[in-house]
């Protein structure tokens, strides 16, 4: 199993929107796809210098998948992201594999 993990930087102006939008619209579509399972939002507490940082994590079983699902949908959430926040939030995709 692998973890599609995406780390988000968000600016303290678009922070309660981001987390409404996140939880509401973004978190709803992606599991409609049903490729990616179980989400979990995480707050980073370290390495902050200013605003607020996510951690947004999906199961995933296999790399294939997990193209097929940027592919079909998730290169159009990105750009949602992009059109809704700017540049108050950023995004830094990481794949992970589950060692135990």
């Amino acid at each position: 199993m692998l973890i599609y993990n995406t780390t988000f930087q968000v600016d303290d102006e678009v922070h309660d929107n981001f987390l409404i939008w996140i939880k509401e619209c973004y978190i709803p579509e992606v599991q409609g796809h049903g490729t990616l399972k179980s989400p979990r939002i995480c707050k980073i507490l370290s390495h902050r210098d200013e605003g607020h940082a996510y951690s947004l994590q999906w199961e995933v079983d296999n790399s294939g998948l997990l193209h097929r699902w940027h592919m079909e949908q998730g290169a159009k959430l990105n750009e949602e992201l992009t059109r809704v926040f700017a540049d108050k939030v950023i995004g830094f995709p990481t794949l992970m594999e589950v060692v135990e």
